[in-house]
């Protein structure tokens, strides 16, 4: 007696909405032979094809189209089973607070993991600048909040270590006749009052060319060769030059990420998320929490 498969189910709908058996195995991990015969096989249990095959992938067929919902509705009951009957039974509520912008694809995807494993917490997430996180969580507004800072105070745990660089694009020639073009940060921030603080210092002649909120702004501008700017070193692009003591910049702070938690917090919830991050962070950069390290270029 054939039988639809839950496995064969979710290579299915990896191939359909990814619209490539090439871009749907590498959803779940397979190569795309094995991908090709697992859906040969649902068509082969159907005595139908699923999917009609184009020069530039594939198209559901009429077939196809009816297994669609029936498979999302069978492997989402098959995976709430499975969380339900694996659930540790942490319960309650957890304010959590994630930057804007570093590290919030990773912090995300921790987030979604933490969810799925611990189904009937409630999670009330923030998002948003973090300098204003340490004030949210003194004034009991957030239980928890993962943010930057350059020297750690007591309760913080710091989980990442970024050094930060002065960095130019290519296309900006710095003339030693004209004062040196800068992308800040617009609102105050250690990082801003670093780099001015490090501007001031080196003595010669600088303009605030451009001003944004987010490190995507800033690195834009960089990008685009109007200004150059500090940033972190794990997010300079191999096109791009970090400036040293050769062109007269000197070593800039390392930046630390740090989890900070409310002085009344339920300590299990805390705990477990916190405990998460730690986890995926290290698993993924061997203690360097957000991205991948890279050797920066060098002029």
């Amino acid at each position: 007696m054939t039988s639809l498969d839950s496995d064969l189910l979710r290579t299915f709908l990896a191939v359909a909405g990814s619209g490539s058996i090439t871009e749907g195995a590498g959803l779940i991990g397979r190569s795309q032979s094995a991908t090709s015969l697992q859906i040969m096989r649902l068509e082969e249990v159907l005595g139908r094809e699923v999917f009609d095959r184009t020069g530039r992938g594939v198209s559901l067929t009429e077939t196809g189209q009816k297994l669609l919902p029936v498979a999302r509705e069978v492997t989402g009951r098959l995976d709430a089973a499975l969380r339900e009957i694996t659930s540790d039974g942490l319960r309650g509520k957890l304010r959590l607070a994630i930057p804007d912008d570093h590290g919030r694809a990773k912090l995300a995807e921790i987030l979604g993991a933490f969810a799925q494993s611990h189904p009937q917490v409630d999670l009330d997430v923030t998002c948003s600048l973090s300098t204003e996180f340490p004030g949210m969580l003194r004034k009991g507004q957030l239980d928890l909040a993962v943010y930057e800072v350059e020297s750690p105070e007591t309760g913080e745990e710091v989980v990442h270590e970024d050094p930060t660089c002065w960095v130019a694009s290519g296309h900006l020639k710095l003339d030693p006749k004209e004062p040196v073009p800068v992308a800040l940060f617009d609102r105050a921030c250690w990082w801003r009052d670093a780099a001015i603080e490090a501007l001031e210092r080196r003595g010669k002649p600088y303009r605030i060319v451009f001003s944004s909120q987010s490190v995507s702004g800033v690195t834009s501008a960089v990008e685009a060769g109007i200004a150059i700017g500090l940033l972190g070193r794990s997010s300079v692009e191999p096109h791009l030059t970090v400036l040293g003591a050769e062109q007269g910049f000197p070593a800039m702070p390392i930046s630390r990420l740090v989890i900070g938690t409310a002085e009344a917090v339920e300590e299990p919830l805390a705990e477990t998320m916190k405990a998460a991050i730690r986890k995926a962070f290290r698993a993924q950069g061997h203690g360097r929490l957000s991205r991948v390290m890279r050797p920066p270029s060098t002029v």
